[in-house]
């Protein structure tokens, strides 16, 4: 049986290029006067699908139509599409068709003899693509009974080089091996080859040897992995990459060195959307667009949790890919999703399973349509319930009801914007508008760690679904969507939900921002009362470090939400202590309950491009000297008494351990 012929001129397109597209069409059976082909774009209308052309032929740029045997030009009309802002375009026959024949679909200028036709041209999508598809139905009746449509392919590439992304870790230890990875990309961040046959790449870094300089070509595969590299000192490096005949410079994140560690730091998202595959329709397009071109350690998928938003079928082909992508010491996959409660006293909320292949848990369903009842369903470990948005009026969260054993981490920004404070009090990415969400004062961070909430941070990304999906027609500024840094043992899914469960995570804006703070040599997120430690009564020694990928503006120690001491480091990169002597009675935040008095810090680092980073708090729990056992308390009184001027000189980090420590063992 003879087939239809579909193909492409040109017959591929580079990435964002303009130009005119032909779709040829050569028929395998006559078609009769009045039939209907109807062509599909298959685009969904975003700013990185392809074009949408115009029907109106007084244009003469970016137009749709059809050029006949007869040298004739046919107009298409537009069709609506179901739950599509783009239309499908249908051409009628004014008269027949043989079999053999050719009718050209043509999407750009009008003008097909100019040399500079592309002017007028119609602009490919800006992501590649293999076997790129365009639809053509064919209804030969013309009575509206298409057949299955014939299938014209097309590869989309990669444009011009443009940027090198270099994918490091983040954290390294001494003269231990790692491997980089580098992606040779165009403007749009697609992998290409696209440049000049003599380009070569230089790389280097801090304190390189002189003998060693490596010369790298662009690869035909657009990346390429370069293992065994090591650093010979502690400190922070940057892997430096430069094209010699523009002399442009590219340089990876922060890497920080540690002469020991037995900790790694990973990015990723346990809320957030794919720019480019929507996660419910294509999960592992997404998954594959995340892990291999955002080079992603690990993702959580959050859809919400309604039935018409993600229905058990959708669910079930979720669970699946997350199960299939989670790959120990590469990529880690979460299933969770998300649940909108009631405002004020339950919120939006991400939640995610410890363990895969987990029910969607709808709030239609009784078992399901409280926080409560959702929380009492599980142990502690096995799900993690994630507030965010907590200061978007009409989806607050107050924190009135906030349970410690689930809520150990608290979504501090997401694409949509800030809920650490409000803007009056400094927020510079505030969830405001006039015509969305406003902001809830009680639902900013600062507010809950006033009372004695006790969570880390991690950030969302960019959503459009849900409560979200309207936000995109608001005056709402759409700011860029963050990342979660986990700081873990390990490259496993259990490692990591430890981790978070520890609060040994933290937020920024979307930079892969390097941050650590301790005090008195605990970490962010964990807890130390002067019980414990005697010495912090009079002193928190605050220390940490800070690894920009541009340089910081400032680095802001915080106690209570108030700025106790701020840098300006003029570098990318800062290492620090700060003692901070305020006798500990005297700024402490009393409790409504018997728990006792606290004073909590956190770290907010701000580059000069304007991204942020947020550590998560340090606690220090204030146990006053009659509240100890009369041994410990007798100790105290007869160690002598240090007059806080004296001390800011001659306290080192060794006297601290002594001075925090005497109440060991007589």
């Amino acid at each position: 049986m003879r087939r239809s012929i579909c193909y492409c001129e040109p017959a591929y397109a580079l990435a964002g290029e303009s130009k005119t597209w032909k779709f040829i069409f050569v028929l395998s059976s006559k078609l009769p006067k009045g039939a209907r082909l109807k062509f599909d774009l298959q685009s969904n209308g975003r700013e990185i699908d392809w074009e949408i052309p115009t029907v109106n032929m007084k244009k003469s740029e970016n137009v749709i139509y059809a050029l006949l045997p007869n040298g004739k030009i046919l107009s298409p009309s537009e069709i609506e599409v179901q739950d599509s802002i783009v239309p499908q375009f249908e051409f009628v026959l004014g008269a027949p068709l043989n079999a053999g024949d050719t009718i050209m679909i043509i999407i750009g200028s009008k003008d097909l003899e100019s040399p500079k036709k592309e002017k007028g041209g119609n602009r490919a999508q800006t992501t590649s693509q293999r076997r790129r598809p365009f639809l053509l139905y064919i209804d030969p009746t013309g009575k509206g009974y298409f057949d299955e449509p014939e299938v014209f392919t097309m590869d989309v590439r990669g444009s011009k080089l443009s940027n090198l992304r270099i994918l490091t870790p983040s954290f390294v230890v001494k003269n231990k091996r790692f491997d980089v990875v580098v992606r040779f990309e165009d403007e749009y961040g697609n992998l290409t080859n696209n440049a000049p046959e003599d380009t070569l790449i230089e790389l280097s870094h801090e304190y390189i040897r002189e003998n060693l300089n490596w010369k790298l070509f662009v690869p035909e595969t657009g990346f390429i992995s370069l293992p065994n590299l090591y650093f010979n000192e502690e400190g922070i490096y940057t892997i430096k990459l430069t094209i010699n005949n523009t002399k442009k410079e590219f340089c990876s994140s922060p890497i920080k060195c540690f002469s020991a560690s037995e900790r790694q730091l990973f990015w990723g998202l346990l809320h957030g959307e794919s720019d480019r595959f929507d996660s419910t329709e294509n999960i592992e397009n997404c998954l594959r667009h995340i892990r291999d071109d955002k080079a992603f350690n690990f993702f959580g998928v959050s859809p919400f949790e309604s039935i018409e938003e993600t229905p058990n079928d959708v669910w079930k082909q979720i669970s699946q890919n997350i199960t299939e992508f989670n790959e120990d010491e590469r990529f880690n996959t979460f299933i969770g999703f998300q649940w909108a409660g009631e405002p004020k006293s339950e919120g939006v909320r991400v939640l995610v399973y410890n363990k895969d292949s987990k029910p969607i848990l709808r709030k239609k369903e009784l078992k399901s349509n409280t926080l409560k009842k959702i929380h009492k369903s599980f142990a502690p470990k096995e799900i993690i319930s994630i507030p965010s948005f907590t200061m978007a009026k009409g989806a607050e969260y107050s924190f009135d009801q906030f349970d410690p054993d689930y809520e150990r981490v608290v979504e501090i920004y997401n694409a949509w914007g800030s809920s650490e404070m409000s803007k009056k009090e400094g927020n510079s990415r505030p969830i405001t508008s006039t015509n969305g969400y406003t902001e809830y004062a009680e639902g900013s961070i600062q507010k809950a760690l006033a009372r004695n909430c006790r969570f880390g941070f991690v950030a969302g990304g960019l959503d459009d679904r849900g409560i979200y999906g309207d936000l995109f027609e608001s005056d709402q500024e759409q700011y860029s969507p963050g990342l979660t840094a986990i700081i873990a043992t390990a490259q496993t899914k259990e490692a990591m939900m430890e981790a978070i469960y520890q609060r040994s995570c933290y937020a920024t804006t979307g930079e892969r921002i390097i941050v650590g703070l301790y005090l008195a040599g605990v970490p962010m997120g964990k807890e130390i009362s002067t019980a414990e430690k005697p010495g912090l009564v009079m002193n928190r020694h605050l220390s940490g470090y800070v690894a920009g990928t541009t340089k910081l503006k400032t680095v802001e120690i915080i106690r209570n939400g108030k700025v106790i001491h701020s840098y300006q480091p003029n570098n990318y990169s800062l290492e620090f202590a700060y003692d901070d002597l305020t006798p500990l009675e005297k700024v402490t935040i009393s409790t409504k309950d018997k728990k006792p008095p606290f004073a909590y810090y956190y770290l907010r680092v701000i580059q000069e491009d304007g991204h942020i980073a947020w550590s998560s708090p340090i606690w220090v729990d204030y146990i006053p000297l009659s509240s100890l056992p009369k041994t410990q308390n007798k100790r105290l009184q007869s160690k002598p008494v240090v007059q806080p001027e004296t001390l800011a000189m001659e306290f080192d980090d060794e006297d601290e351990e002594d001075f925090d420590d005497f109440d060991d063992e007589e």
